[in-house]
């Protein structure tokens, strides 16, 4: 629960330097709008991300993030350079995906039982959702608890649903403890089109706190002119975090919407930065 309290505090700190870039806040500033004192501001910033303040928003500079694109490679260059031996993969995650064919998309769900629940996580609380299959769905929870689950329904109408915090919370233990993660692979159940599946595949090549354009993404999957529709794509993916689109920004540098709020994106890509720091 402590966790979930600093993120939200972090997350309006965020909002708050996005909204005043021209003034450039100093840490000082972003503790007065949180009505905390600098040093507790501090203290909780980097007890969640291993960084202070100023470090974490030196990595989130529109230049910083233009010349990281400009410089990276495409997706099979830095999927193939990437070793084992390097910061970011200590950090990443094991992940086998299967799809739903299209007739079981039909079915609706029908004859398959999904286990759900809520937890916190590094970004707040988070929904979990679950089949015999794999992660069917993981969203940070903007609403609440029950809207993530009404959404979870829609997707699944026919299924059998069953609140299991013991079961999902094992799961969430996996995703966001990186001791965890170098034994089993996490297995994923998607289901979306084929354009779809293809761009979400592509997501999961992108190591732990690298980053990658649109255009980058649509380069790889052999679709170069297909940037708006990859965003598209992006933006109905179900499973955050572990289908990594919080890892693609504009080739400009600017961080784009997120699904489960902007705010927690900066939130990520800063706090992905500050763990592979020597």
């Amino acid at each position: 629960m402590e966790t979930t309290i600093n993120y939200q505090r972090i997350e309006k700190a965020l909002h708050f330097i996005a909204n005043n870039v021209p003034a450039q806040p100093k840490v000082g500033d972003i503790a007065a709008h949180l009505n905390m004192s600098k040093h507790h501001f501090q203290r909780i910033f980097k007890a969640w991300a291993g960084i202070s303040p100023k470090q974490f928003l030196q990595f989130l500079t529109l230049q910083n993030l233009k010349k990281e694109i400009e410089a990276s490679k495409n997706l099979l260059e830095l999927t193939e350079k990437v070793g084992l031996s390097t910061p970011s993969r200590t950090y990443d995650l094991f992940v086998k995906i299967e799809a739903l064919s299209p007739g079981e998309y039909q079915q609706k769900g029908n004859g398959i039982t999904i286990q759900y629940g809520s937890h916190s996580s590094p970004f707040g609380t988070c929904f979990l959702a679950q089949t015999k299959r794999g992660i069917c769905a993981l969203d940070f929870i903007t609403n609440s608890e029950e809207a993530a689950l009404k959404n979870l329904k829609s997707r699944f109408p026919k299924a059998t649903f069953i609140e299991d915090n013991n079961a999902t919370g094992a799961k969430v233990e996996q995703i966001f403890s990186p001791s965890s993660t170098a034994s089993s692979p996490i297995p994923l159940l998607l289901s979306g089109t084929p354009f779809q599946l293809k761009v979400w595949e592509a997501l999961i090549n992108i190591p732990f706190a690298n980053l990658q354009s649109y255009q980058q993404i649509a380069q790889f999957i052999g679709k170069p002119k297909a940037s708006r529709a990859v965003g598209s794509a992006i933006g109905q993916n179900h499973i955050a975090y572990l289908i990594p689109c919080h890892r693609v920004i504009r080739s400009i540098g600017a961080i784009s919407d997120y699904k489960w709020n902007k705010a927690r994106k900066v939130a990520m890509i800063g706090w992905e930065k500050a763990q592979i720091e020597d």
